[in-house]
């Protein structure tokens, strides 16, 4: 049993949260805001504090932060509905004890606040500014992806991402870089599936005058451009025996010598390479030497396929709309309406996030906003893999034909209520439309909000 206090503006979250806390046996306080939280902690000796980020006034990283003076300071476990790479990253470094994404499972909480009673060491406060997010997602499986890329950003370790084409590993790889300790070193992308294997060498370890056919001039490999950085070799799995024999080499001494040179030059850079292919599947073929397997895995991390968190399109297309306001030079980009966003989540994406971009593009240059369901099937036929997206329109006219527009829209406000724990003022956002409107909407169809 522990003394746990609850912050959440949100009624409803704050007391199911407090509820299931108290069921489990805790004893249970609760606060409306940072203030509140303030008079709590003077009094009672709390030895977990499980807070909101995002609230009115101070938010929930600032409450943490006023913390990491305290003798004693409870454990605090973060709580947000708007989970990106860099709100677990700001999290980690104030000294967040855990991170917790919103909706979230009862089971999920009372065992990290079990884990939490164990005390903590102090971080000191280094709290970076957050940029425009990388990589959004509230989706549990994105949720762990964002700890394990803040646990291992700070170390030197080599880092091998899994991940379907167009799912994000690059990002992800910039993410570990910009979170690391060479974040002030050059960061260096290097396709590896895209290169044929007999430039691939002189591309990565560079090239004296005279080397091959076409060397007129010294070529400096992507090794030494990245010294005391990063370089990213995606799509590692792409690669032949005889590359990967000089690629170990180099993880084994940290030495770049060019073709055509006798001169080597130590080199210091943090490798990540990423692969949509089973590597452990080609160890087992001969394809890919086990050696080099381990040197590369010091640490995996898996980016999950947008098919398997289809709940977060709703986010990514606002994500999305926003840059594209600014790539296109539009100040607001309306949409989803309802029967796009339902043609959408039924789609398969097997591109990935990349495909779902680049079909937002599409529809929003061809007709200014995501509103027009013919032409969001016409783009996801013309741009997708025929089959599928063919199958996603039938299913979606099939859907449309046997449901009314009114039940749409509402399951639609209630897919995004979720997405956003609730929030009104976020879910009229994604939806496009204005906060009171969404108001009216919700007291018409009768939709539970979960608030009193």
């Amino acid at each position: 049993m522990a003394r746990v206090l609850v912050v959440d503006d949100d009624r409803a979250i704050r007391e199911s949260a407090a509820l299931a806390l108290e069921k489990a046996g805790h004893r249970v306080f609760r606060a409306a805001g940072a203030a509140e939280a303030r008079e709590v902690l003077a009094e009672q000796a709390i030895a977990v504090v499980v807070s909101d980020i995002y609230m009115p006034g101070e938010d929930g990283l600032e409450l943490l932060q006023s913390l990491a003076s305290r003798r004693n300071r409870p454990a605090v476990i973060l709580m947000t509905a708007r989970g990106t790479i860099e709100t677990a990253t700001i999290a980690a470094r104030v000294g967040a004890f855990d991170y917790l994404a919103k909706p979230f499972d009862v089971a999920a909480l009372l065992a990290r606040v079990r884990a939490a009673v164990t005390p903590t060491e102090d971080v000191p406060d280094d709290r970076p500014v957050a940029p425009e997010s990388m990589i959004v997602g509230v989706h549990s499986s994105m949720v762990e992806m964002y700890k394990s890329m803040t646990r291992v950003a700070p170390l030197s370790v080599p880092v091998l991402i899994h991940g379907e084409s167009g799912s994000g590993k690059e990002l992800a790889a910039r993410a570990i870089h910009m979170y690391g300790s060479r974040a002030d070193g050059p960061f260096v992308p290097i396709n590896c599936g895209a290169i044929p294997d007999t430039l691939l060498e002189s591309e990565l370890f560079g090239a004296v005058r005279g080397a091959y056919t076409d060397a007129r001039h010294d070529r400096r490999g992507a090794l030494a451009r990245g010294d005391h950085g990063t370089i990213f070799l995606d799509e590692i799995g792409d690669t032949s025996p005889s590359f990967q024999v000089k690629l170990l080499r180099f993880l084994q001494d940290g030495v770049v010598t060019p073709l055509g040179s006798e001169k080597s030059i130590a080199v210091d850079v943090r490798v990540i390479a990423a692969t949509h292919r089973n590597v452990r599947e080609l160890v087992k073929e001969g394809r890919f030497r086990e050696d080099l397997f381990f040197r590369l895995a010091g640490y995996e991390i898996n980016v999950p396929p947008l098919r398997e968190r289809a709940t977060d399109i709703p986010l990514l297309i606002d994500h999305i709309c926003r840059r594209l306001g600014i790539e296109l030079g539009r100040e607001a980009i309306a949409g989803p309406s309802t029967a796009v966003l339902e043609i959408l989540q039924r789609h398969s994406w097997p591109g990935n996030v990349r495909e779902l971009e680049q079909v937002v593009r599409r529809i929003v240059i061809d007709s200014g906003a995501l509103l027009d369901v013919a032409l969001a099937s016409r783009v996801l036929v013309s741009m997708s893999s025929g089959e599928s997206a063919v199958n996603t329109m039938v299913e979606s006219v099939d859907a449309v034909a046997l449901t009314s527009l009114d039940e749409i829209e509402r399951r639609h406000i209630v897919t995004v209520l979720e997405a956003v724990s609730g929030n009104q003022t976020r879910a009229a956002a994604i939806l496009g439309i204005e906060r009171n409107t969404l108001a009216r909407k919700i007291k018409r169809f009768g939709i539970s909000t979960g608030s009193s």
